[in-house]
């Protein structure tokens, strides 16, 4: 078993030299290039650090052959990479920025002279200048940093919403990621010629399987810019030009295809694979997928970013009806996953409870963040013998006759909207407490519509529209309340907190 991902990497670039790595628009790199011109960056990395290992550099460009190649220098390094989002309002970078503290920054023309602005401490390298310097492939120098790694070490950092405000850098390592792609090369049947329609943003952890993807299976990825999800007959149009055969998308832009009809006119025979994960996809438009592709195998994923990458699956192998929910399924190999009634007892058949997990698929923890790794990351309580961390998902589940887990709902403010994983507390935070454009306030989801709902009292006459203009100054569009209603006094339980219960059946009594 390997101990770097980029051991994947050195043996696909020796059997698949002039194979198309990624392709970009009209660009294109194969593993023969690409693996030299990361180990080449490496090199330049490691004039920067010195002998530093294990540390956070970011990359802040949007993806492209260029984040790619950072990325994988970046682990050649022997350094962990963390990727920025380029349309995140510049606060929340900046906080970001603060609190990992990289040590280096990648971008590009495009964006340097933002990014000066909200990181000016920090050294950045501009990639679309890399060509005017000198860099040399030192194959003894990368090597030698690579033997000084285990397994456990970070391979990356991916951000997600945090409570308080401040995102929490989510640390998974080496060990993990390979552990999860040895199961899915094992279990879900990925060859050696799969042409990747790689639609996740860079800063989701599905990017970072496909970059695993790309390494140990020597998988091509067909970059499908973010601009075209508005356009989804141009990403079907391009899955067929480039003959993609497997996708891992959020459902989202799947559903928009099923209630278009976009199928019935865009024929996609070589797509093989379809993986689905992030949020719930309706039975009704997964229905429409499985009818209008039936040569292709569909597979459900659950897992939230503290777990590398998911840790159950379901393969759709029967029928379901419209109105049915499809199971989360079994858990990945190396990962026992179980629910805990309020008891802290396993839960019985179809009876509900927290799902927990452990295995070596768990993150690490939040970076620079003792107080909240502590809280997530628990001593196991169905044993007390020896140190086990686990981590409580507060997702709400059930196992019903057949072995299969069914996902119920969330346990406590943590939603899953658009394929993002928001924190409603930190949406609350930002517009309370930072900015102070509201007395008091409560974000909740509307599942039905797949809105964010901010229920407030008002402090001054400011209308919604300009609300919403402000608060995208703090909050990636994704976290921007879609719908904004004024009360004179939220509703409060009997303790004085906001009742989030009441505020929910009144969503329910708008339906």
């Amino acid at each position: 078993m390997h101990i770097h991902l980029t051991e994947y990497l050195d043996q696909t670039a020796k059997i698949s030299p002039d194979k198309i790595a990624v392709l970009d628009h009209d660009q294109s790199i194969d593993f023969k290039t690409l693996t030299e011109n990361a180990k080449k960056l490496a090199g330049l990395i490691v004039q920067h650090v010195g002998e530093t290992i294990n540390a956070p550099i970011a990359v802040y460009m949007e993806k492209s052959i260029g984040s790619v190649v950072s990325n994988i220098a970046i682990l050649y390094s022997g350094n962990a990479y963390m990727n920025l989002d380029t349309k995140t309002p510049a606060a929340r970078i900046r906080s970001i920025i603060e609190l990992i503290q990289p040590k280096l920054i990648f971008t590009n023309d495009k964006h340097i002279d933002k990014l000066k602005g909200i990181a000016p401490d920090v050294h950045i390298i501009n990639f679309d200048t890399l060509a005017n310097q000198l860099m040399v492939h030192d194959e003894a120098l990368i090597s030698a940093r690579i033997q000084r790694l285990i397994s456990t070490d970070p391979s990356c950092i991916i951000n997600t919403s945090g409570s308080t405000g401040v995102p929490k850098g989510v640390v998974l390592n080496h060990l993990s990621f390979i552990d999860f792609t040895e199961w899915a090369i094992a279990t879900l049947d990925i060859g050696d010629d799969e042409i990747i329609g790689s639609l996740s943003p860079i800063v989701f952890d599905i990017y970072s399987f496909e970059l695993c993807m790309l390494m140990a299976k020597s998988s091509t990825i067909v970059i499908i810019q973010d601009g075209l999800s508005a356009f989804p007959v141009k990403i079907l149009s391009l899955l067929k030009e480039k003959n993609v055969t497997y996708v891992f998308w959020v459902p989202t832009i799947m559903v928009n295809i099923a209630n278009m009809g976009l199928l019935d006119h865009i024929q996609l025979p070589d797509l093989k694979t379809v993986w689905y994960a992030g949020e719930v996809f309706p039975t009704k438009q997964l229905n429409v997928w499985r009818k209008k592709l039936p040569h292709t195998r569909f597979i459900n994923l659950y897992g939230p970013i503290e777990i590398t990458l998911d840790c159950t699956y379901f393969i759709v192998d029967r029928d379901f009806q419209d109105d049915e929910v499809v199971p989360i399924g079994f858990p990945c190999r190396n990962t026992d996953a179980f629910i805990l009634n309020e008891e802290n007892r396993l839960a019985g058949v179809n009876e509900e409870g927290e799902l927990c997990i452990r295995g070596v698929s768990l993150a690490m923890g939040y970076y620079n963040n003792p107080e909240k790794t502590a809280a997530a990351f628990v001593q196991n309580p169905l044993q007390a013998s020896y140190p086990e961390l686990i981590y409580r998902t507060g997702d709400i589940v059930l196992k019903n006759e057949r072995g299969e887990m069914i996902f119920v709902g969330r346990k406590d403010t943590l939603i899953k909207h658009l394929g993002y994983r928001i924190d409603l507390g930190e949406v609350e935070h930002v517009i309370i407490n930072s900015m102070k454009l509201v007395k008091n306030g409560c974000a909740i989801y509307d599942q039905d519509r797949k809105e964010i709902v901010f229920y407030y009292e008002p402090s001054t006459d400011m209308k919604p529209v300009d609300m919403r203009k402000g608060i995208a100054e703090f909050l990636p569009k994704y976290m921007i309340p879609n719908k904004y209603v004024s009360l004179q006094e939220l509703p409060r339980n009997t303790n004085g907190k906001i009742d989030r219960l009441q505020l929910k059946q009144r969503l329910n009594d708008s339906v």
